[in-house]
């Protein structure tokens, strides 16, 4: 198996202290400096400029995490919906403006969801039709700009539901994104499928994943090789994946970078 290459997620003032690895190589960055109301709206200047003048010089692959708090893409509130739509929107003015052509959203599928699913008539098609009418115009926004949104899991317990509700789109802006702990924690929270299984049944649609591992407890964001996770089995599944996805260690310490990377290296996995 061929070692992949991987980049990081990072805030602006700390890309200096990995600019040699992720610069010298043209790895994968996220930006997470475009989360929060203030980065949008008051701060959003400062911070379009803080991150331009850190990739300066970059020429890899660049995506931003979006807004999520409190901002739920099948939100029942009809005057809270507009507002949502309305965040994403600004969020991805901001992507474009430093260069970003990938923007992570979070997925609104959960356990109660897939137990719930048969419980009363039209359940499914009433959260989908929520989600196209708050994140329809987020999309057709991203196709005009070539930026590609990427629903990241978070609660989700079944992969398949996920990828039919990009599916359900028909358009090349949206996709998949899988978070390595995200997937293990459902796995032993919810009896989800393995790491591996989820990055398989992406597929083609695998546009990113954030890399990270934990003890199957709490979202730790653990260096790789400090948690639970089965490396072999979940980059077996990236080299088979006909994409070619955004690759990026998402640790709570930036600082534990070199650490995450080295564990997979050493293992084989990555460059």
């Amino acid at each position: 198996m061929t070692p992949l290459r991987i980049g990081a997620c990072l805030l602006a003032g700390e890309i200096a202290a990995h600019r040699d690895w992720l610069f010298g190589d043209a790895r994968d960055i996220e930006i997470q400096d475009f989360m929060s109301h203030a980065a949008l709206t008051t701060d959003r200047d400062d911070r379009i400029a803080a991150v331009r003048a850190a990739l300066d010089g970059h020429d890899g692959r660049v995506g931003i995490h979006g807004p999520f708090e409190g901002l739920d893409i099948d939100n029942k509130d009809p005057e809270l919906q507009p507002l949502i739509t309305a965040r994403f929107l600004a969020a991805l003015e901001a992507a474009d403006a430093v260069g970003a052509r990938q923007m992570v959203l979070h997925s609104p599928y959960t356990l109660w969801y897939q137990n719930n699913l048969l419980a009363g008539p039209g359940y499914a098609e009433a959260k989908l039709d929520r989600i196209h009418h708050i994140l329809g115009p987020v999309v057709r926004a991203a196709e005009g700009m070539g930026i590609v949104l990427v629903i990241e899991n978070i609660h989700d317990t079944r992969p398949e539901t996920r990828r039919a509700m990009v599916d359900s789109f028909g358009s090349p802006a949206i996709a998949l994104s899988v978070d390595t702990g995200h997937a293990h924690l459902a796995r032993r929270m919810s009896g989800a499928p393995p790491v591996d299984y989820v990055l398989r049944d992406a597929g083609a649609q695998l546009a990113h994943v954030h890399i990270q591992d934990l003890d199957g407890y709490a979202d730790r964001h653990w260096p790789p090789g400090e948690g639970e996770i089965e490396w072999p089995a979940a980059f077996a599944a990236l080299a088979d994946c006909p994409s070619a996805p955004h690759l990026v260690l998402e640790l709570k310490d930036h600082t534990r970078i070199p650490a995450g990377f080295a564990h997979l290296r050493d293992l084989g996995l990555a460059v």
